[in-house]
């Protein structure tokens, strides 16, 4: 590759993590394509030599945006050894996941968006979201078990930083953070949700 084909490439990538932590923190609708271009330290008319429309742009960081979520449950889950579904959910429902929502889960912002959004849209968000199942299920020993409890788990994580980032009552947000974190770390995978 030559030396101008490296250079676009790199800037290509440069703008689309931009966008990506722009997706994440602001949603789909907010980014415009001369602050990011701006941002990038690139000019609004070299927007089209990386992307053929702002929809294009937009489709394509969230996607990076939804699968750098992956590597960052991993890593969660594998500090605490003794419990690595604990350590999930005390890294997602972390206050500094909520109060970063630029470095933070995409599930969380861009959940409405795909539910209003293309097919390529729902599919990138639907792989992430399986992508986050498969993980939380094999945390699990009771793998019969495993499925409903990785869907509730991962619904909880979501709907839980999803609100806390949403309530003007800083107690209330700090409230269901814990609260919800509480409550799945009490949950033994396999327990029926009456003995909880």
């Amino acid at each position: 590759m030559g030396h101008s084909q490296a250079d676009k490439a790199a800037s290509r990538e440069r703008v689309l993590r931009m966008a990506a932590r722009k997706v994440r923190a602001e949603g789909v609708t907010r980014p415009g394509v001369a602050d990011l271009m701006k941002e990038a330290g690139l000019t609004h008319g070299g927007f089209y030599k990386h992307f053929t429309s702002r929809d294009d742009l937009i489709a394509q960081a969230s996607a990076v945006a939804l699968a750098e979520g992956s590597a960052k449950m991993e890593r969660a889950a594998r500090k605490n050894k003794q419990d690595p579904r604990a350590g999930l959910v005390d890294a997602y429902l972390a206050k500094q996941h909520r109060d970063a929502p630029a470095t933070g889960c995409a599930l969380v912002t861009l959940g409405a968006a795909a539910g209003r959004g293309d097919q390529h849209f729902k599919e990138a968000y639907e792989k992430q979201v399986r992508a986050y199942l498969d993980l939380i299920a094999g945390l699990d020993d009771d793998a019969e078990e495993a499925r409903a409890e990785s869907m509730l788990t991962l619904s909880a994580l979501v709907g839980a930083t999803l609100m806390s980032r949403a309530v003007a009552d800083s107690g209330l947000s700090d409230e269901l953070l814990e609260a919800v974190a509480g409550r799945l770390k009490r949950r033994a995978p396999g327990t029926p949700s009456s003995a909880v």
